[in-house]
């Protein structure tokens, strides 16, 4: 008996052992991201760019932001495919971080926007946000973290049904897609009464999840109808417009 249960913990270990590796596995291999991402990992005449701590950080040049945003990625998606969309929001005046996260899941690393805001004390106001699951992450921090954040930025994202921050006297946007199959617009909106009463959403008619990174399609999502530039600038815009309240509190 006692030989038999020996050989059956090491089989269950053995079975643990294989499943963790094979997380591991397809955790580290995120989806790639496009061209454009890659693009957008350099300076303009508008905006400076440097990796530091391997965080992306898009600063304006000739001016002293007051705001910024650190941004999450989404689940298993390579946190350099949301370059573009950083580097537009900085051109705006505002600074801008892309962390990344331990093996590519923001639920590994929810705290780390605490390291960013601590990097740059002159920074007066911060926003915190993501994409779907980094989206989702950032919200967590906040509701842990509500003295260190003015603003919640939440991309095809939403609040976890435990994660209540109707309380918070914070600035949120909820920017999601008409076409989004993963973070559909019901699931989006039926998380309302857990953010704070002048949460504003705004759709994006015709987009989709994977039209808020430059990574490529996404399995179960809806088509994309709309140039995904156009998706793109109207996530950024709506962006710019939560960052830019922050400064007229």
């Amino acid at each position: 008996m006692k030989k038999v249960l020996r050989i059956s913990g090491v089989i269950l270990l053995a079975l643990i052992l294989i499943s963790t590796l094979g997380f591991v596995i397809w955790a580290s291999t995120p989806a790639e991201p496009q061209p454009e991402a890659f693009q957008s990992l350099s300076d303009t005449p508008d905006v400076s760019f440097e990796t530091i701590n391997d965080w992306l950080v898009y600063q304006p040049t000739g001016t002293d932001p007051g705001a910024g945003l650190i941004l999450y990625p989404g689940g298993r998606v390579d946190y350099r495919a949301y370059g573009p969309h950083a580097r537009a929001i900085a051109a705006g005046g505002y600074q801008v971080v892309v962390v990344p996260m331990p093996l590519n899941f923001a639920f590994l690393g929810i705290n780390r926007a605490a390291q960013v805001i601590a990097a740059y004390p002159d920074i007066a106001y911060w926003a915190v946000g993501g994409h779907s699951l980094g989206g989702a992450m950032a919200a967590e921090f906040v509701k842990d973290n509500a003295s260190l954040v003015d603003g919640l930025v939440l991309w095809a994202s939403y609040p976890a049904e435990s994660t209540d921050l109707s309380a918070f006297e914070i600035e949120v946007v909820s920017i999601y897609a008409s076409n989004d199959g993963l973070a559909t617009p019901d699931d989006v909106l039926s998380a309302q009464p857990r953010l704070p009463t002048g949460a504003q959403f705004v759709e994006i008619a015709g987009g989709n999840h994977a039209g808020f990174g430059w990574y490529g399609p996404q399995n179960g999502d809806g088509p994309l109808e709309i140039p995904k530039l156009e998706q793109q600038a109207q996530v950024v815009d709506a962006t710019l417009a939560l960052l830019s309240s922050l400064e007229e509190k």
